[in-house]
């Protein structure tokens, strides 16, 4: 019973920015759990090594090149999707970009690649899926601690993540009606390639460490639960809701 309750079994799923960490990762999960998973990104080769390792481990994965910043193509590759597959049943809202810089120093180009990278792409795809998904589904967009707590050098990037949190609660509550549940997760401390500056620093890391009441970092293994219970009926009844993944930091503060 409680297996059922947790299959994608026959659902096609739908992950933006995939060729690499978080996205990579919860693709592989979703897989898991019996999905047909649609990778998405910019990066062909990356992208390409993600479906190789899905397939080659039994796993039914396909890779498409998209730039959630081209809100053309965003449709265009929806419009894709739903003819190979027939449906479309979950999106996964990954696709983000960081760059750390203080506050003095942003510039407009800075503030507008990653609000349209990170806010105005997400909302597009996720108008994208909502259009195509004919029997409901669900939508997850990875938000962030930082649109709970100030964090210096990421002005930009915080207000992105605030705005999608934001975001997924209005798409919430204006497509229940569609059958069409939206919530967020929101990691924690991860090591990635978007993360990687703060970790070469020690001294931050000793800091971190002692606001985690976990006293470790994130694995991307341990995103791998929210993402199946937020897509799979075990989530029916949740909507508006973003599942922060974060070794109780925010508890903590």
């Amino acid at each position: 019973m409680f297996t059922a309750t947790f299959s994608l079994h026959e659902k096609v799923a739908v992950i933006t920015g995939a060729s690499r960490g978080i996205g990579a990762s919860l693709a592989a999960a979703l897989a898991a759990a019996g999905a047909r998973v649609v990778l998405l990104g910019r990066d062909a080769a990356a992208l390409s090594g993600v479906e190789e390792s899905l397939t080659g481990q039994g796993y039914r994965a396909t890779a498409a090149i998209l730039d959630v910043t081209d809100t053309t193509h965003i449709n265009v590759q929806f419009d894709r999707i739903l003819q190979n597959f027939g449906q479309l049943d979950i999106l996964v809202n990954n696709a983000g970009i960081e760059r750390v810089s203080p506050s003095l120093d942003v510039t407009d180009a800075i503030w507008n690649r990653i609000l349209d990278t990170n806010l105005k792409g997400a909302f597009f795809c996720a108008q994208a899926a909502a259009r195509r998904m004919k029997r409901g589904g669900s939508i997850i967009n990875v938000c962030s601690l930082t649109a709970e707590i100030g964090v210096p050098t990421a002005a930009p990037y915080g207000a992105s993540k605030s705005g999608l949190a934001g975001l997924t609660r209005t798409l919430a509550v204006e497509w229940a009606a569609l059958g069409i549940r939206v919530n967020g997760i929101g990691p924690g401390y991860f090591q990635t390639a978007l993360t990687e500056d703060f970790y070469q620093d020690p001294k931050w890391q000793q800091i971190m460490l002692q606001k985690i009441p976990l006293q470790r970092f994130g694995e991307l293994d341990d995103l791998s639960g929210a993402a199946i219970f937020l897509s799979s009926n075990a989530s029916a009844y949740v909507t508006g809701q973003i599942l922060y993944v974060d070794g109780g930091l925010l508890a903590a503060l």
